[in-house]
């Protein structure tokens, strides 16, 4: 599968959400490619620091590479044959690297912050993937709560107005906005990873990743 994690907004957890899927997908035993589209380079960052931390387990448990603009169809649809399942990250822009992406993604999720400028950005979303259909009919779309609030009336708010966004669908699987996501990256870790464990940013994670790969 191609699982491709993207928006148009940055800082709404991407990476995050890219990262730990490729390292539980990896944990089951799939060979996972990770694929870093993305300007900022954020998971290439992550990879680096990963492979430092767990150098005496062997390294990331991954394949990570570097891909940008129409090098992101082209190569991935190359290297797509020689892996189990592919996670692209790609930058928070309607950017070239995006589209390509989105020409030969089977699942595209975007993370969204319960403020309004987020909530907004997911109108032009929706017509970026309604472009993409017309030459990937096979496109699921996504969109999911991240650093969901602990209380209050926003995250409904938040999930009513992503319900209405034609060509993507809303997933009940929403991400707190939990310390153990910033503290598990730092350490170039998985949430599930991570010692002690948040018990409920693991179910989480977990509760989406299933949703994710079993589309």
């Amino acid at each position: 599968m191609i699982l491709v994690c993207g928006g148009i907004k940055g800082g709404i957890g991407k990476s995050t959400v890219a990262i730990n899927m490729a390292i539980i997908r990896a944990s089951e035993g799939k060979d996972v490619l990770l694929v870093d589209a993305d300007d900022q380079e954020s998971a290439s960052d992550f990879t680096i620091m990963r492979n430092e931390t767990l150098s005496d387990k062997g390294g990331a448990g991954y394949t990570a590479v570097k891909l940008h603009g129409a090098a992101v169809r082209t190569d991935v649809l190359k290297l797509a044959t020689k892996y189990d399942d592919v996670v692209i990250d790609v930058g928070g822009r309607d950017t070239a690297g995006q589209r390509a992406a989105l020409s030969v993604a089977n699942v595209y999720v975007v993370p969204f912050l319960p403020a309004s400028f987020d909530v907004w950005s997911l109108e032009k979303v929706g017509t970026l993937i309604e472009e993409a259909k017309a030459f990937n009919e096979q496109l699921y779309a996504c969109c999911m709560l991240n650093r969901a609030d602990s209380q209050g009336k926003e995250n409904a708010e938040a999930a009513e107005i992503a319900q209405s966004i034609p060509h993507m669908i809303y997933l009940d699987t929403p991400l707190g906005n939990r310390k153990a996501f910033r503290n598990a990256a730092a350490q170039g870790l998985a949430v599930t990873e991570l010692k002690p464990q948040d018990p409920k940013a693991v179910k989480e994670i977990i509760t989406l990743y299933k949703h994710l790969f079993n589309v």
